[in-house]
């Protein structure tokens, strides 16, 4: 397919998109030229700027081999380094900015190590037919901006469709992570995979098992930031890529009994997915004039900025512990218990499984662990003792843990609904006032570990610890008492174990 005849308006527009970076781009072009090569900025730049979106990444081909990158690039920055000689991509830094030219490529892979057998190419078409996508597979030529599209990339672009350059099941025999970038499309700008890569995508999705976790987590993490990350997750789903890198989503897919005594939990998690991305915060175009330096503090004390990996990830795995509780029970109806604690297990089993970072993992396991902890709350009936115990659990998830709680709620009973919302708020309500009592955010006995040491007389060791989990569990329970009074019940406490 050669390059369509495009209007120039559209062009333009595309063109306005790169206004910052068209000096630069008119330099690196004209510098290539003279030194009788090709240049091209390719891929997403490109896609991004018919999308009326800047990206913050400039992707350049060129038909110099790496040596003559080099050299042409040490004239204009002020430095250069090898980014992967083997590959042709040579990176350059002149101050702030930082480009990457990589040289034209005809490379494969193996199919079996995902090792890729490198053979540099001479032209840009041969470069641009083994990319991912045509929405990908388009290029600027440099220093003109004449748009190269041999796959029609532009025109699936306006129909919103995602295909491949050469066939999908070629593309896929190459990388198999192209078909969780297929994924990760859906979420991030609305593609609708044509029903060839469809096809594809489930007859190859035992190849995923070749990809490195990491690059796995890698496109996970961007297909749940995205903007849709559901539409994406169906895909991973319904193609079969879920049951290899991420088996416990179509695990939800629980069958339904016929009297539906529970709900479809892999919709439920969804669902809960979806309301808890509604619930984080979106940023201020601009601040309120009027509204004080402590109000604006406050706000953002209490903010889940959007979009928040951890937010989404607990969202989708809350339920992942029903499937392995599930019982039903002798009157009919069915009960999954403890499937909190079970599910956080699994979470971090997934999480460590994928090399998500500990910090990570540990926050969303232990979302998933306290999400079930709001519904022992009715009508105010838990003690201050109780509130101050969920305000410490959650420690700095607290805001993490609110949003959760209630993007759980999906029930259709808007009684019901309505009951839990106002229970929810009531809870939040006491949160607030106990916090701005008593700063249970960063709540600790009222006597430290040296205080402790010298009223018992005792040196650094077990006891120590076990002291002063005593004085967290009074203070968790009636609030601050005042160093005298800790001091009277540790002695107390001492004294009563002999």
């Amino acid at each position: 397919m050669s390059t369509p005849a495009l209007p120039p308006e559209v062009l333009r527009a595309a063109v306005a998109h790169l206004a910052p970076v068209i000096p630069l781009l008119t330099e690196l072009g004209t510098a290539f030229a003279k030194g009788g090569h090709e240049l091209a900025l390719v891929g997403g730049p490109v896609r991004d700027a018919f999308l009326g979106r800047t990206s913050g990444d400039l992707d350049f081909t060129t038909s110099a081999p790496p040596e003559d990158t080099e050299r042409i690039l040490a004239t204009w920055g002020d430095a250069t380094w090898d980014m992967g000689r083997e590959f042709g991509t040579i990176g350059a830094r002149r101050g702030d900015l930082v480009v990457e030219v990589t040289t034209y490529r005809a490379d494969a892979y193996d199919g079996e190590t995902r090792k890729p057998v490198v053979a540099f190419g001479d032209n840009l078409e041969d470069d641009l037919v083994r990319r991912d996508f045509t929405v990908n597979a388009m290029a600027l030529r440099l220093p003109g901006l004449e748009l190269v599209d041999p796959h029609g990339g532009l025109l699936d672009l306006a129909a919103g469709r995602l295909r491949t350059p050469s066939t999908p099941e070629v593309s896929f025999t190459d990388d198999p992570l192209r078909m969780m970038r297929a994924a990760r499309f859906v979420s991030q700008l609305g593609l609708v995979p044509a029903p060839e890569v469809t096809a594809a995508m489930t007859e190859a999705a035992a190849t995923l098992d070749i990809v490195s976790a990491e690059r796995i987590r890698d496109e996970l993490i961007k297909l749940v930031l995205g903007a849709d990350p559901v539409a994406g997750l169906r895909v991973l789903v319904d193609t079969g890529l879920a049951d290899h890198m991420l088996p416990e989503l179509p695990a939800l897919r629980l069958e339904i009994d016929e009297h539906h005594r529970h709900k479809d939990v892999y919709e439920h998690s969804l669902t809960v997915l979806q309301q808890a991305i509604d619930l984080e915060d979106t940023a201020d175009t601009e601040d309120d004039a009027d509204a004080a330096d402590a109000d604006r503090d406050a706000e953002r004390a209490h903010a889940v900025p959007r979009p928040d990996l951890v937010l989404r990830l607990a969202a989708l795995f809350h339920d992942v512990g029903k499937p392995r509780t599930r019982r039903f029970e002798p009157g009919g109806g069915v009960s999954f218990h403890h499937h909190d604690v079970v599910g956080a297990k699994l979470t971090a089993k997934r999480m460590k499984a994928l090399r998500f970072d500990k910090d990570t993992t540990k926050k969303v396991a232990r979302l998933v662990e306290l999400h079930l902890r709001f519904h022992g709350y009715r009508d105010g009936q838990w003690t201050d003792s109780a509130v101050r115990r969920y305000i410490t659990d959650a420690g700095p998830l607290l805001q993490h843990l609110h949003r959760l709680t209630r993007a759980d709620c999906t029930t259709r009973n808007q009684r019901k609904a309505a009951r839990l919302a106002r229970a929810y708020d009531d809870l939040e309500e006491r949160i607030e006032r106990l916090l701005e009592q008593e700063e249970l955010e960063a709540v600790r006995p009222e006597l430290d570990g040296n205080e402790i040491g010298a009223v018992l007389g005792i040196p650094p060791g077990p006891e120590i610890g076990q002291a002063y989990r005593y004085l967290l569990q009074v203070r968790l329970d009636e609030g601050p008492i005042g160093k005298d009074a800790a001091t009277d019940r540790l002695r107390t406490w001492w004294a009563e174990r002999g």
